[in-house]
């Protein structure tokens, strides 16, 4: 089995450590793909054109200039062009939940949907900010990731990937939650003004709104909570308004 490790928080964040020890319990063909430095909220933006620069930091480890859909990329363009490819790609664990508008703008679950797009299964992992860590996190959440290895028939398809945000402190019983509401970028900071020219700062950080059974309500309340996302965004029409768009 052989699992490709990725995440937007760059090459040397606790959560890929983490979650590359997680994957070394579950096979010794592991491979580490990281940005080189933080890449928060890049969303799926790909470098196109333009040089991307990998550099080897030990066996089966590199570091990717580039965007984190990018580390997925290079992966599959360039270290696994005439080699195997990855069975499965695990991404984080992102520094701070990724919930409501974050499946959007979320760095590292863009890692997950660009592995979908290859048609590999993939698992986007959060955590809370300043978790409790214990020793038997890896070993459990190891456990868990066998365990949706297992049953990947039940979850994998074309276009579909997981996202699971895990709380303060581990082992949690595993909870689907309704996709909730939690804005981010609700105000921006004047930092300069020069003539027409304004600069601004959007400030980090949200107001962590919760409604019962959402994202935010459960993960306070202890659950580890798992959604199954897809990209096949397309809703048909109704006839009659493409009759009214046609006049």
């Amino acid at each position: 089995m052989r699992i490709l490790v990725c995440n937007d928080d760059g090459k040397d964040a606790p959560g890929l450590a983490m979650l590359e020890q997680v994957a070394r319990r579950l096979t010794d063909d592991v491979w580490v793909v990281a940005p080189d430095g933080k890449r928060t909220a890049a969303s799926g933006s790909i470098t196109v054109a333009r040089p991307l620069t990998m550099t080897r930091h030990g066996d089966k480890r590199y570091s990717c200039s580039g965007t984190p859909a990018d580390c997925v990329i290079t992966a599959m363009t360039w270290l696994f062009e005439q080699d195997q490819k990855p069975d499965l790609v695990l991404s984080g664990v992102n520094d701070g939940r990724n919930v409501g508008e974050d499946l959007a703008y979320s760095g590292t679950l863009a890692i997950a949907r660009e592995a979908s797009f290859w048609n590999i299964p993939a698992i986007g992992f959060s955590r809370v900010k300043n978790p409790q860590i214990s020793p038997g996190d890896e070993i459990w959440l190891s456990q868990l990731i066998g365990t949706a290895w297992a049953a990947r028939d039940q979850w994998f398809a074309e276009g579909h990937w997981l996202s699971m945000n895990l709380p303060t402190t581990l082992p949690a019983p595993v909870r689907q939650p309704r996709i909730g509401r939690d804005k981010i970028a609700r105000a921006a900071d004047i930092v300069g003004t020069d003539g027409d020219v304004t600069t601004l700062i959007i400030p980090r950080g949200r107001a962590h709104h919760a409604t019962d059974g959402d994202e935010n309500d459960l993960i306070d309340k202890g659950y580890a909570c798992i959604n199954r996302l897809n990209w096949f965004g397309q809703k048909a029409l109704e006839d009659s308004l493409l009759e009214q768009l046609s006049v």
